[in-house]
């Protein structure tokens, strides 16, 4: 799991509800947080990575989510992202939106939010 990069709470809980922040696909490099290296694909994977980090530190897995948010900073990497999406996935398909954005923070190629269901745990 990662560490914010702005002034915001990586998860916030609402009734239900567990709220996670966008992540991009940031690792530690040795002097900081780095954009992990090779190209679209792998920050995807990275993202995910992150989500999961938060979802699990709530108890929670990728089956509790029920939407998912994922901005693109080039609308051309749509079918990669639906690559790394359904091999992270699997078979469950919470609702989703993606979004062509002009930028992300670091630079970044892709960013994931989701929303997940905690059944009142």
């Amino acid at each position: 799991m990662s560490t914010p990069v702005g002034p915001y709470s990586p998860t916030m809980r609402a009734g239900d509800l567990l709220v996670c922040s966008g992540q991009i696909g940031i690792t530690s490099g040795p002097e900081g947080p780095i954009l992990a290296p090779g190209g679209f694909a792998a920050q995807a994977r990275q993202a995910i990575d992150n989500v999961t980090g938060l979802l699990a530190g709530e108890g929670l897995g990728w089956e509790h989510v029920v939407k998912t948010t994922a901005f693109l900073a080039d609308m051309s990497d749509y079918g990669k992202f639906n690559e790394v999406y359904v091999e992270a996935l699997g078979t469950h398909r919470p609702a989703r939106s993606v979004v062509a954005v002009v930028g992300l923070p670091m630079g970044a190629l892709v960013e994931i939010e989701v929303w997940a269901y905690t059944g009142g745990r």
